[in-house]
């Protein structure tokens, strides 16, 4: 594990921000999390893209370009000599005052984490995982846009507690108007008569990298892709249903609200794409 502070190396146990970080005090900040496949950078542009794009929308000033953010992400996978890890990538607002002035934080903090994540079980990537629908509804563009990869992730966490309160690791959003948006943390998609459909980011759906690796990957294997809205019917009856994002890689979905998906195992085309993800993530 390695933690980079500003630009410095800290040890685990002594890492830490002031109480006074606007991104500690009120969830003010952006963050990445990318992936490390045989010591290269998943998508390292897309997501750097990601970030100061979610920075600007918040006037939150990164202290460094995306060219230099890019070189102290490299330097530090290398000295921490790993190969295949997981990478936090996380900007504040940084130490200002109590109270939600931001212009009383003089300068944001830039804080990157090297270290592993496992959200589910192996022998769930080989069987699916069932989730619910929940109650909590994602949050509309014009309050929190999710396209904004922020630090509050409150909205998220709920519907995370009221899946584990039925008894399932994943909850599935939909957005104000009833249609579907995304899971907690990840973007979902279906499989119906040979075609693939997501939710367009719209629908309060976030641009996910992996996303857009999937409908690039659907749309070189001949797969007709569509970005458009969805019901919790269409998913229901759909033939296929998984996830994707940069934690989860690729998940299937066999059941949802009790209701068994497809075969109720993994499906074809979700097998398809998981190899060709694979093959590009190894490449």
């Amino acid at each position: 594990m390695l933690i980079n502070i500003n630009g410095t190396n800290t040890p685990k146990e002594e890492a830490g921000i002031s109480v006074f970080d606007h991104g500690f005090l009120y969830g003010d900040g952006v963050f990445e999390g990318l992936r490390v496949y045989n010591g290269r950078i998943f998508k390292s542009r897309e997501h750097l893209q990601r970030l100061y794009e979610s920075a600007q929308v918040l006037c939150l000033k990164i202290p460094l370009t995306m060219k230099e953010m890019s070189q102290r992400l490299e330097n530090c996978l290398k000295e921490d000599k790993t190969t295949n890890a997981y990478i936090r990538l996380i900007v504040t607002r940084g130490v200002g005052a109590l109270g939600i002035d931001p212009r009383k934080c003089e300068k944001s903090n830039v804080i990157i984490i090297i270290s592993d994540i496992s959200l589910y079980p192996k022998e769930y990537y080989k069987k699916g995982i069932a989730i619910i629908t929940a109650s909590v509804r994602r949050n509309r563009p014009d309050t929190i846009n999710p396209r904004i990869k922020s630090l509050n992730y409150l909205n998220n966490i709920l519907a995370k507690i009221e899946a584990q309160n039925a008894g399932c690791m994943e909850a599935l959003l939909l957005n104000d108007r009833g249609f579907v948006a995304e899971c907690t943390a990840d973007n979902i998609f279906m499989v119906k008569k040979g075609r693939l459909y997501t939710p367009p980011v719209h629908e309060g759906a976030l641009e996910g990298i992996t996303r857009q690796t999937i409908l690039d990957l659907a749309e070189i294997t001949g797969l007709e892709t569509h970005q458009s809205p969805i019901t919790q019917f269409d998913l229901y009856t759909a033939d296929e249903v998984f996830m994707s994002g940069t934690a989860c890689e690729l998940m299937a979905i066999i059941k949802i609200d009790g209701r068994t998906i497809g075969t109720g195992a993994p499906g074809p085309e979700f097998k398809a794409l998981l190899k060709g993800f694979q093959k590009l993530s190894a490449a």
